[in-house]
């Protein structure tokens, strides 16, 4: 088992059309506004950008997105990412029982050098880490929906 790859999978039950969720997960330098823990995203070009996220762990992640997929169409909204992570990360968006199901995938290897060292035995705080995080994108997302 390589102990810095993850595999992560979100599955978010949300309030408003398929087309109004993929609206705003697509504009990802709006993200700051409802996910606290995405610190900031700055623009590169029209198709990549450096994100800066924290969650409750006491370190920032950096990454480089570089967008690999927008298809309003088909739901689907991803990127590769390099830096502190290099991998993947994907939205998919459909109707859903109470609205829109947003499904969130996402498939790194751990770049920064402090969580390598701590691979194995922070392994179970890397993922409730992660685990707070997407938690408080959904309410965050979902305050946002209900509000605009």
């Amino acid at each position: 088992m390589d102990w810095c790859h993850y595999r992560f999978r979100s599955v978010w039950d949300l309030p408003g059309a398929p087309a109004d969720v993929y609206a705003v997960l697509e504009r990802v330098e709006d993200y700051p506004l409802w996910w606290r823990q995405v610190r900031e995203v700055t623009p590169v070009d029209e198709h990549s950008g450096v994100a800066r996220f924290r969650s409750l762990l006491p370190y920032d992640l950096v990454v480089t997105a570089q967008e690999r997929r927008r298809d309003p169409a088909a739901g689907v909204l991803e990127i590769v990412m390099s830096g502190h992570l290099d991998g993947w990360a994907r939205w998919s968006i459909a109707a859903g029982p109470t609205g829109t199901r947003a499904v969130y995938e996402q498939e790194v290897d751990v770049r920064r050098p402090l969580m390598r060292r701590l691979a194995v035995p922070g392994r179970p705080v890397f993922l409730l880490n992660h685990a707070l995080m997407m938690r408080a994108g959904e309410k965050g997302l979902r305050a946002y929906l209900e509000a605009v």
